[in-house]
């Protein structure tokens, strides 16, 4: 406004009031600006947890032993997403087992056992179970799958694949597990088994050592037509 006419007190107020309206619109973008970057860190956050949840059931692998060559059905009831099979689930797994436990499907192909990955969010019963120093790990698997009543052939396969996992670690804490894995991993197995032995372990490794109280393992004597099953998951 040009010197020689200076503003009225009417319109210095209106001119403040303006400015003040435009500061006001200011700060309410940087707040929804504010808001939309922490809603944003917060949803990030929730997926990552949600995420983090989805522990991962590893190489359950499942070996049959019928007493007689035997066609065989078997099929998952698995509270989860099946992420790998082989051979290809479908709607299931049919072959001709062999006593050996040596399987057969329709296309002439030859198995040593059925095997399947998953996700789901079981939350594992770690109440009991073991806290093993890392470089003890597989003398401590080797008694304990005797126990659970793997062979020896079994206990390895089951060993040579967790061992590398868990031996770098200063202690690694091992529950197997009962009702909280197979309550949510159920199998239908056709003709009807008269053995099951499912051995199931959720560990996580730790820096210290952790006291737990020891769990008690024992096995089902072998006898008839045996199903063997056994994975393990991660605890992250």
């Amino acid at each position: 406004m040009d010197d020689d006419y200076p503003m009225s007190e009417e319109q210095r107020i209106a001119m403040e009031l303006k400015k003040e309206e435009k500061r006001k619109k200011g700060r309410k973008v940087a707040v929804i600006a504010i808001l939309a970057l922490v809603a944003i860190v917060f949803g990030l956050f929730i997926y990552e947890w949600w995420a983090s949840r989805q522990l991962k059931v590893r190489k359950p692998v499942i070996y049959l032993y019928p007493e007689e060559t035997t066609d065989v059905s078997v099929k998952l009831d698995f509270a989860g997403k099946l992420t790998c099979t082989y051979p290809s689930y479908q709607d299931g797994w049919t072959v001709m087992a062999q006593p050996d436990g040596t399987l057969t499907d329709a296309d002439g192909k030859v198995y040593n056992y059925l095997y399947w990955e998953g996700e789901d969010d079981s939350v594992y019963d770690m109440s009991k179970g073991f806290c093993v120093k890392g470089s003890e790990t597989a003398a401590f698997l080797e008694e304990a799958l005797a126990k659970l009543g793997l062979t020896r052939r079994e206990a390895n396969e089951f060993i040579v694949y967790w061992l590398p996992l868990m031996e770098e670690n200063a202690y690694n804490v091992i529950s197997f597990q009962k009702e909280a894995y197979t309550d949510r991993a159920g199998l239908q197995i056709s003709p009807e088994p008269d053995t099951v032995i499912r051995v199931f372990m959720a560990w996580y490794g730790s820096k210290k050592p952790v006291e737990i109280p020891a769990q008690e393992l024992t096995a089902p004597e072998r006898t008839g037509f045996t199903v063997v099953e056994w994975g393990g998951s991660e605890i992250r």
